[in-house]
């Protein structure tokens, strides 16, 4: 599993070293191919390339056509890139997705389970702040018996 939050640094190349952590779960659960790519270009996600072929094969039950399908794709695609986590543990991020989601220098890559999570620090913090843990969240976690 992917948890927890360790700043990295991207470089001016755009590359992300994976923190050590999470670079060797990845590497020994799913190898070093992986897909990245954003839903609303704020930040990036880092998917372990069989996590992302799951949700396709998972996509492609639903109709061609289908809105939901379309808009999903349409922004993992333009968004995304395949790549693999090179020798030094860095992953390029495409300049089109750095430039929207304002990662450049430290940032924030989060475990989100089966896939990573990275954002620009302030960004992140101000998302906390807008967003609070309410009780509905709450109460939707406890039903799960956490």
């Amino acid at each position: 599993m992917l948890r927890g939050n360790y700043t990295a640094r991207i470089d001016a190349k755009g590359r992300l070293k994976v923190p050590t952590t999470f670079r060797r779960h990845l590497q020994e659960t799913h190898g070093a191919e992986v897909y990245v790519t954003s839903l609303t270009g704020d930040s990036v996600r880092i998917y372990p390339l069989p996590e992302w072929e799951s949700i396709e094969q998972r996509l492609a039950l639903l109709p061609s056509m289908d809105p939901a399908r379309r808009k999903f794709l349409d922004r993992t695609n333009y968004y995304g890139q395949q790549t693999t986590i090179d020798g030094q543990g860095r992953v390029l991020i495409h300049p089109l997705l750095r430039k929207s989601a304002g990662v450049m220098g430290d940032v924030a890559v989060l475990g989100y389970l089966n896939y990573l999570e990275v954002w620009e620090l302030e960004r992140f913090q101000q998302r906390l702040l807008s967003d609070p843990y309410t009780e509905e969240d709450e109460a939707s976690i406890a039903r799960l018996g956490i």
